[in-house]
Formats: structure tokens, C-alpha cells, sequence
């Protein structure tokens, strides 16, 4: 594909959806308004991010992929002369997984909306707000000007705002709050460091200012290191790192589920994209300086997500399963942060693998606690755990371990269902041959040999605490799926005894053994195929396949890294 068709491709992606969000607000017309003007918005929705997503494909399929260290797709138009601000977009193999992820997630949002709205006011302004969040996110990765960086990063907080506070369940605003004013309070800082680099080196241009014999040559180690802890404060909040995550599990817990799908599977992505894009390209001696800080935070990061999940899946806790999977984002992008901090090619293309999987599986676990929220009306664990099998009848052997054939586990209830709800569980703890695994082993690997000047064992006490955080997520994710999907304990002896007595109340029984009548629970609809199989498939493909992947990242990192050689 040639150069010019690229540009308008890219270009279109950034600027289709916010002229989408203002015809979603304007009366429809007659011709196209329908019998429901609700369902005709809502449709709109669909049919703008569905064009989005074809010129995200298209722009993948014409990229050059045997130069994905090029920027490609460019355009650079002055903008602002007198404070040297040019929209300057461009796409490498860096940016373009996160702007293909981003489109397909945000259509595959309109389109489960499309079937199931989230309770709250007009569809014309959420179908606006889900536009402009989407222009925004993809304007983050394409564009290549430190304001107009900025200007993105800031253009997606109002609108998942109101998400939350107008759309979301219960303490909306309160979490819309919390949301709001940390990101503010983060960018605020992080605007103060981007205006430092573009005064002391006379360039907002992120190409420019990535070589070595650019203008940053021009910017001291005590310039780079005020630079990189303001700027990093703003991207850590996004992303979020310990001890800046506590306006997550909030936020999650009461946005929609698109919403915490968006939250986690794009929104998240763009604070650890920051830091590869410009904190490791732009500011090299501070981010060796700050790294091996950054990574003791990532590796405390993830053991903390870890113990919360944990804290939370105990029985009796009152834990909810949508701030579990929120507390275990904080772990996974650890995963992120601790590859970025090895500062070398192994562990930041591990990052920003992870960063990919994460979205794929979170973004397929949100629609999913969702989902199950509508069906069972709470997210509670303990709620959900109660409505375990009821015993067998009296019997020996193997078959006495089986679930009863009427229990009301949700594999009973709805075997594709709770099937699907395993396997996001699994996939996120990190399976080998599924999208989890290949990024957060990266990330280790970097960790392991950490580049050079870092403190080695310092880095080998990070990665063997991020080994500790794989143990424990994968036992707090399998109990996730022992009580939500099996609906059963576990024995002295360590057999999975579903549908026995449950010392601890969760036996779905009546006083005299009678198995209580299990409440029923709709299996997956049609919708929901078609909103959540291509994660699904995705989360596999990347697994068997992560040359994919990794051929896009690789030499862009490698060129990253090297100073633009």
C-alpha cells in the first residue's frame, strides 16, 4: 500500500470517531431513525468503530512489515509555529498492536451495548463518549509530538468520567471522582516534565528527540532526571503502579462493563506506552537512574495485587469479583513496569507483549463478570459460591466426587458459560500456550539480565518475587474458578469433592438434605459469541504463535533502545 493511502488510514483513524461522536448527537436522518431511535444510535455506535476497526486492519495489512522500526504512515503539519507544535502522526511496530487492539475492542463494546445497554441516561451521549474515548486512545498511540501526546492523553479522562458517574453501579461517583482527580493530578505533573524537555531542547518532536545525536543531546543528567520523575508520576498513575493504583479497584467495581473493559484493556496501556515511548527513548540516563526504583515498585506491585485477589476469594471475605479482577490488573501491568525497568530489548518487548495479552484477557473477563452480574444480579463471591450442587446421593468410588446432575454450579447451570469463564481465568494466570505466559516470562528474562550499570541481584530479588506473584495468582484464580464454576470444596486429603457438605455454609442444601432448586441461568446468547470469540481466539493465536508479535516489537525496540540506530 502506498504512503499517501497509509496516511489517510491513519489520519482517519484518530479523526472517524469524533465525527462520529458529533453525529451521534445530532437528530438521525428520517431515512436511517427507525423505529427506535434508541436502537438507530446505538446502531450508529456500531456501524462508525466497525469502520474504524476495517482501517485499523488495513493499515496493519499495508504496513510494512519488514521495516517495523520505521515510522510509517507519517504526516507532519505545523500547527502551533510560535511554540513549535506540529501534528505529527506516525505508526511502528510499537504503536500499531495498540491501535489495532484499541479499535477492535471499542467496536466490540458497541456492539455488546448494541444488545445490552447499561442502565443510565440517552444513548446519544454514551454512544458519543464511547467515540470520543476511542479517538482519544488512538490519537495517544499514533500521534508523535510531546503536546499533542499530552493534549490525547488528557482527551479520554472526561469521557470515561462520565462513563462511570452516569453509567456505572453503585458508589458511581464517587469512584467517577477518585478517577478524575488522580489522573489530573498525575498529567498535571507529567505536563510540567514534557514542558522542561521541549524548553531545554527547543523540540516537542518524540522521532527527534529519540536519537542520540538529536536534541537531546542538549538535556543534563539533572534535567533527564527531573524529566523522568514527572513525567513518570503522570504514567504511573495511568498504568497504574503501586502505591498510585487505589483509584483502580474503585473505578472498576463501578464502571459498566465496557467501561472496566475499556478501562483495563486500553486505557491502562497508555501510561506503560508512555514510558516506552518517551521516558526510555528521550531520557536514558534518568531511567537508568530511576529503574531499579521502578522495578522494586512493579515487584511490589505484584505481590500486592496478588494477597488482595487472594484476600478477596476467601470465603466468608465478601470479596467481589469485579474488584478482584481490577486488584489483579495491578499485578499483571507490574508484569509491564518490571519489563520496562530491565531497560533492555528482552524485557520491554515482554512489556509491551504483556500489554497486549493483558487486554485481550481482562477485556474478555470484564465482558464476562458482567454477563454474570446481569444473569445472577451480584458479583459477590459468596453469593455466587452459595449456589454450589447439592449432595449425591450415597454412594462409593470415583462417582461420588462428581458434580450432581442437577447442581446449580455454573458449569451445570451453563456449561459454555462457566467453560469460557475458565478459560479467561486460566489464560490469565499465565497457561504456556496462551497469550498471559509469553509476556510476563519476558519480563523475567529482562529482569534477569538486567542491562548494564543496573544492579543485578537487586533486579534477581525483583524477579523471584515476580515468580512469587505467578504461584499466588494462579492460586487465587483457581479458586475463582473452584467456587464460581464448580461450586465445591476441597477435602483434607485434597480431592475436589463437588456437591459435599461445605463446612462453611456453601452447600445449596435445605436443612434436610434436599438439594435446593437451582436458579436459572441463561448460557451464552449469540451476542455474546460474537462479542467475546474473537478475544478468544486471540488469546490462543498470540500464545502459539508470538513471532507475531514479537516481529513487530523487536526491532522497533531494538531501535529504540539504540539511540535511533
Amino acid at each position: 500500500m502506498n504512503h499517501t493511502a497509509l496516511q489517510f488510514l491513519l489520519a482517519g483513524l484518530v479523526v472517524l470517531p469524533l465525527v462520529g461522536a458529533l453525529a451521534a448527537l445530532l437528530p438521525a436522518p428520517p431515512g436511517l431513525r427507525g423505529k427506535d431511535p434508541d436502537q438507530a444510535v446505538l446502531r450508529h455506535g456500531v456501524t462508525v468503530t466497525g469502520v474504524v476497526l476495517a482501517a485499523a486492519i488495513a493499515l496493519a495489512a499495508g504496513f510494512d512489515h519488514g521495516h517495523p522500526a520505521r515510522m510509517q504512515a507519517t504526516t507532519d503539519i505545523s500547527w502551533i509555529p510560535a511554540l513549535g507544535i506540529r501534528i505529527h502522526l506516525g505508526v511502528d511496530g510499537i504503536s500499531l498492536p495498540l491501535l489495532v487492539l484499541t479499535a477492535l475492542l471499542t467496536f466490540l463494546c458497541a456492539l455488546y451495548s448494541y444488545f445490552r445497554m447499561p442502565t443510565g441516561p440517552s444513548p446519544k451521549a454514551f454512544v458519543a463518549l464511547l467515540l470520543t474515548l476511542e479517538a482519544g486512545t488512538l490519537a495517544t498511540f499514533a500521534v508523535l509530538d510531546l503536546m499533542l501526546f499530552f493534549l490525547a492523553f488528557e482527551m479520554v479522562l472526561i469521557p470515561m468520567y462520565f462513563l462511570i458517574a452516569r453509567w456505572g453501579g453503585a458508589h458511581k461517583q464517587a469512584a467517577a471522582w477518585k478517577f478524575i482527580l488522580y489522573t489530573l493530578l498525575g498529567s498535571v505533573v507529567m505536563l510540567l516534565g514534557l514542558l522542561l524537555i521541549g524548553v531545554k531542547t527547543g523540540t516537542f518532536d518524540m522521532v527527534a528527540l529519540a536519537t542520540d545525536n538529536g536534541p537531546k543531546a542538549q538535556l543534563s543528567h539533572t534535567v533527564q532526571l527531573l524529566a523522568v520523575l514527572a513525567i513518570g508520576i503522570g504514567l504511573a498513575v495511568k498504568s497504574p503502579m503501586w502505591p498510585l493504583h487505589s483509584w483502580l479497584p474503585d473505578a472498576h467495581t463501578a464502571a459498566p462493563t465496557v467501561g472496566s473493559v475499556l478501562l483495563a484493556g486500553v486505557l491502562l496501556k497508555m501510561g506503560t506506552y508512555g514510558f516506552v515511548r518517551i521516558a526510555l527513548p528521550i531520557t536514558p540516563e534518568g531511567m537508568h537512574t530511576f529503574a531499579p526504583y521502578l522495578a522494586a515498585l512493579a515487584a511490589v506491585g505484584i505481590i500486592y495485587g496478588s494477597l488482595a485477589c487472594l484476600a478477596l476469594v476467601r470465603k466468608g471475605a465478601g470479596g467481589d469479583l469485579k474488584r478482584l479482577i481490577a486488584y489483579s490488573s495491578v499485578g499483571h501491568m507490574g508484569f509491564v513496569l518490571l519489563g520496562i525497568a530491565s531497560m533492555t530489548p528482552t524485557g520491554v518487548n515482554g512489556a509491551l507483549f504483556a500489554n497486549i495479552a493483558h487486554g485481550l484477557i481482562t477485556g474478555l473477563l470484564f465482558f464476562m463478570v458482567g454477563a454474570l452480574k446481569d444473569r445472577t444480579g451480584s458479583t459477590d463471591l459468596d453469593t455466587l459460591a452459595r449456589s454450589a450442587p447439592g449432595p449425591r446421593p450415597a454412594g462409593s468410588g470415583a462417582a461420588a466426587l462428581l458434580p450432581a446432575p442437577s447442581g446449580a454450579a455454573l458449569y451445570a447451570r451453563a456449561p459454555r458459560f462457566g467453560g469460557l469463564l475458565a478459560f479467561g481465568a486460566v489464560a490469565s494466570l499465565g497457561l504456556p500456550g496462551l497469550a498471559g505466559f509469553w509476556g510476563e516470562m519476558l519480563a523475567m528474562f529482562g529482569a534477569f539480565r538486567p542491562a548494564a550499570g543496573l544492579s543485578r541481584p537487586a533486579f534477581l530479588t525483583f524477579m523471584v518475587l515476580a515468580g512469587l506473584g505467578t504461584l499466588l495468582t494462579a492460586a487465587y484464580l483457581l479458586l475463582v474458578v473452584r467456587r464460581v464454576c464448580m461450586g465445591g470444596s476441597v477435602d483434607l486429603a485434597g480431592a475436589a469433592v463437588l456437591g459435599a457438605a461445605d463446612p462453611d455454609g456453601e452447600t445449596g442444601a435445605d436443612p434436610d438434605g434436599t438439594p435446593a432448586p437451582a436458579p436459572a441461568v441463561p448460557d451464552l446468547a449469540r451476542y455474546e459469541y460474537a462479542a467475546w470469540a474473537p478475544l478468544a481466539a486471540l488469546t490462543v493465536l498470540a500464545g502459539l504463535w508470538p513471532a507475531a508479535l514479537l516481529g513487530l516489537t523487536d526491532p522497533a525496540v531494538q531501535q529504540l533502545l539504540g539511540g535511533g540506530k
